[in-house]
């Protein structure tokens, strides 16, 4: 076994009817295959935006890097997410972080995260649609409203901010209205389009220096005279640095250090066609916020510039097409209890991707063990626009033996155990959804 779901997962398929592919297709991200012999100081594994982040990074740090992926850059979960630029990358509690150190440290880094990237989209002059309204977690049922003025102290504690308790009867007045018990407005975060950044990321990784290639898969990872030595269907790379940052589509064996030691997990998304302000006034859901429900099998949506509801799911275990569509469907279905006068609104747009959970349940950041001059981060747990692209500005300091310019959490360095049950580790997930089923009910 090579990857832990089915081709299908990993084809063009979960991505042909995505929305974000409308204002970027997958052509406007292609890169040509590397050919050849090629010598280069770093090379980067993965073109999402952990690696297109590394690449830039050292680029403008005049460092030789060539970039693989074996699709295009932004083919992984980096052109598919919901477009959520905000806190999270762990699930790990404050109690469990605290075996490593400071919590804090990791909290102060989930806001590093975001502060990275909007300082990027500002000094690059991309334009990614950002909308600065921060996040909103909605509770799906009474008992998690009661919760949300303790919920309302800790992000205070923790992040340095002040959120803001909204009431049920006063959800309508923010924006709000719909079937959920009240809401937490944090005032953290950004939404954007996801291929948007992507595209602006690789323009400005080549306009550095960086050398982009897609087609590029590759197959093999050799040590041979203190230099790494990568094998690709019509090149092979010699590189003095290794980052490898294919997260939740990385293969098992490539290299082999990787092995169960990440678990995908299948993300659904549909988007709407543009609601008119009829339709919006008649729903009472106005406001261009992210907003979540805390819980496992959680909904995540928001409105983008233009007013399509881009709603999304979490719970895939197969990947097929048939799956998928019945998985839109679902989703398709919550969509339409969580905002009953949208029911008859259009959503032809609907893709999945993988997010990708790690048993300690932080990224990882640092060096490869057993592979001198190898670093690779990954782990983000469904919030790779802010920590994926932090982790890998931060790769490029680690892997050249200089100081993070940016605080690098001691519960990011050590690196997470495999899963038991190695290829058949997708019953965690199966458990957990099972569980969720049982003890969460739905909105």
């Amino acid at each position: 076994m090579t990857r832990l779901y089915g081709d299908y997962a990993y084809s063009h398929g979960p991505i042909a009817a995505c929305h974000w592919a409308d204002a970027v297709p997958d052509t406007d991200l292609a890169a040509p295959p590397a050919k050849g012999a090629i010598r280069t100081h770093t090379a980067v594994i993965g073109g999402g935006y952990t690696g297109l982040n590394a690449a830039l990074h050292l680029a403008e740090a005049g460092v030789e890097v060539t970039l693989l992926d074996a699709e295009f850059p932004g083919f992984g979960a980096s052109g598919r997410n919901g477009g959520f630029c905000c806190l999270g990358g762990t699930r790990a509690t404050n109690r469990q972080l605290a075996k490593h150190g400071d919590p804090k440290d990791v909290r102060r880094a989930e806001v590093a995260a975001i502060d990275h990237v909007g300082a990027l989209l500002d000094r690059l002059g991309i334009n990614a649609d950002r909308q600065q309204h921060g996040e909103a977690i909605v509770a799906h049922t009474p008992a998690m409203a009661a919760h949300l003025p303790d919920l309302a102290r800790n992000f205070a504690e923790d992040y340095d901010c002040e959120p803001q308790v909204i009431a049920k009867e006063d959800m309508a007045a923010h924006g709000m209205a719909g079937t959920w018990h009240g809401a937490l407005s944090v005032p953290l975060g950004f939404s954007l389009h996801p291929r948007k950044y992507a595209a602006g990321l690789a323009r400005a990784a080549q306009a550095a220096g960086a050398q982009l290639h897609g087609q590029s898969r590759v197959t093999r990872i050799a040590q041979e005279n203190g230099k790494l030595v990568l094998t690709t269907p019509d090149a092979t790379i010699t590189a003095d640095r290794l980052i490898l940052a294919t997260n939740g589509y990385s293969v098992e064996t490539v290299p082999d250090w990787i092995r169960a030691r990440t678990l995908p997990a299948q993300s659904s998304v549909i988007a709407t066609r543009p609601l008119t302000q009829e339709e919006l006034d008649a729903q009472g859901w106005t406001t261009h916020q992210m907003a979540y429900e805390d819980r496992r099998l959680l909904h995540y949506f928001h409105l983008t510039p233009d007013n399509r509801m881009v709603f999304g799911q979490r719970g895939g275990l197969i990947a097929s097409a048939a799956n998928d569509a019945r998985i839109a469907e679902r989703v398709r279905g919550d969509f339409a209890r969580a905002f009953p006068h949208w029911a008859h609104v259009e959503t032809r747009s609907n893709w999945s991707g993988m997010v990708c959970l790690t048993a300690s349940l932080t990224p990882f950041c640092g060096a490869i063990p057993g592979l001198p001059g190898a670093f690779s981060a990954f782990g983000y747990h469904g919030n790779g626009v802010a920590m994926g692209s932090y982790l890998g500005m931060l790769l490029a300091d680690v892997s050249r033996g200089e100081t993070p310019r940016s605080i690098l959490p001691a519960a990011f360095a050590a690196p997470p155990p495999r899963f038991p049950l190695g290829p058949l580790r997708q019953a965690w997930l199966a458990a957990e959804y099972s569980w969720a089923r049982l003890t969460e009910r739905s909105a």
